[in-house]
């Protein structure tokens, strides 16, 4: 079970989510009250472990743009909210080969209700060329109104079921969007991801996370995906 930590705004809180078992810990470079600075990530990612991945969050963001962000905070992966087209996603991570090795894109798909478009938005990235390299990983968030995720409200696990479980073979799809230590079982017995996104339901206050609630998190994830391993995705990186 892949674990991101997400909306990371101090070095400490970096580093706790680390030492608790996080795969990855995410910093938002968009309108937020979690929102940060490629300098102030460079501090953090300078002094995390090389496996640990870092992981930028774009919404509606210019290519050169994403392109300098990683390059200046040290990021290993994106996390993109908006429409990309598949020639600008190319075209970043042919920019980005010096940079870091095996840049993470993660597209993400907004759930506002609406089963079968989140179906058709699946089924074209489903659709998408991949490699072992570069495998297509999906994260969907609950859209409320114009706000395309980090609302921290969950979406319909119930209705977006099957759709996961018809993609989880193609796809790696990570549930986001109201997780916290208390429902993170449940949506990994419902939706069978092959990660977990979480912020606010880690926090203490807005950009400051509980590591208390962190550790529970991390705890009930892994062991929800051990309990459910037998259908859950495949857990390789």
């Amino acid at each position: 079970m892949w674990i991101k930590i997400c909306g990371i705004t101090s070095l400490e809180d970096a580093k706790f989510a680390v030492d608790a078992g996080a795969d990855a810990v995410g910093f938002v470079f968009a309108a937020s009250p979690r929102r940060v600075t490629p300098q102030i990530v460079r501090e953090i990612t300078r002094a995390l472990p090389a496996n640990v991945e870092k992981i930028g969050v774009f919404v509606d963001a210019s290519a050169d743009e994403i392109v300098a962000t990683v390059e200046a905070a040290g990021l290993t992966g994106v996390q993109l909210h908006g429409e990309y087209l598949d020639s600008d996603v190319s075209n970043m991570r042919d920019r980005l080969r010096k940079s870091t090795e095996s840049l993470r894109m993660v597209h993400v798909v907004p759930y506002d209700g609406d089963a079968a478009d989140f179906a058709r938005r699946l089924q074209s990235l489903a659709a998408l060329p991949v490699s072992d390299d570069h495998p297509t990983v999906v994260l969907v968030d609950t859209r409320v109104g114009d706000k395309v995720g980090g609302t921290g409200i969950p979406f319909d696990w119930g209705a977006a079921q099957d759709t996961f479980h018809r993609h989880a073979a193609n796809l790696r799809l990570i549930a986001a969007g109201g997780l916290h230590p208390k429902n993170v079982r449940h949506a990994i017995q419902m939706l069978r991801p092959w990660g977990v996104d979480v912020s606010s339901g880690v926090e203490a206050a807005p950009g400051r996370k509980d590591h208390a609630r962190v550790t529970e998190f991390i705890r009930a994830a892994r062991a929800a995906a051990m309990e459910f391993s037998e259908t859950v995705q495949p857990l390789e990186r």
